[in-house]
């Protein structure tokens, strides 16, 4: 079995991170040619949540701060405020999250998703404190039903797409031994 050293671990992390981010500025190209549903599939999300899993919880939270902010300075979306700042807080609760939870529990399948789960819970009640402040400070208007329908309602392709996909991606890059274990 090949053994990482920590010099070997940084660059593969590192690695990880950078490709996650870039996956974060290609995806959306492709989800945004999807009529009516292409932004419902929560194309960044992906990357960052898979950051968590591969290269640990610190590394996927820069990717989640940095995607949207990027995203916007590269190529205008998502708008700056209150969208792309509200992203940066919500993507890199998903990262950490979903990295400290990979990190803590035991390497099932049910963990798998139970990390992916709370990662998405408390990346939406991320989203949603955000808002909260964003709309005290600011004219941007936001509710109790904008929440729900922005966090949940609105979000049910994606959270089914994230809830399909990354399991079956984590797992087989945990047996082609890629990930952080």
């Amino acid at each position: 079995m090949y053994v990482l050293t920590p010099g070997k671990r940084f660059v593969r992390d590192l690695t990880f991170a950078a490709i996650c981010l870039a996956l974060c500025m290609v995806l959306p190209f492709l989800t945004g040619q999807i009529p009516e549903v292409g932004s419902m599939l929560c194309p960044m999300h992906i990357p960052v949540l898979l950051a968590g899993f591969l290269c640990g919880p610190w590394w996927a939270m820069a990717v989640g701060a940095a995607a949207p902010l990027l995203r916007f300075f590269l190529f205008g979306m998502p708008r700056l405020f209150p969208t792309g700042l509200a992203m940066c807080f919500e993507l890199a609760a998903y990262g950490l999250v979903s990295g400290l939870m990979y990190r803590l529990l035991p390497k099932r399948t049910a963990n798998l998703y139970a990390a992916l789960i709370a990662a998405m819970l408390a990346g939406r009640i991320v989203w949603g404190a955000v808002m909260v402040v964003i709309s005290g400070v600011s004219a941007v208007p936001f509710s109790w039903e904008l929440f729900a329908a922005g966090a949940f309602l609105n979000a049910v392709p994606g959270i089914l797409v994230h809830i399909l996909l990354i399991p079956v991606l984590v797992m087989a890059l945990r047996k082609a031994g890629l990930t952080n274990e």
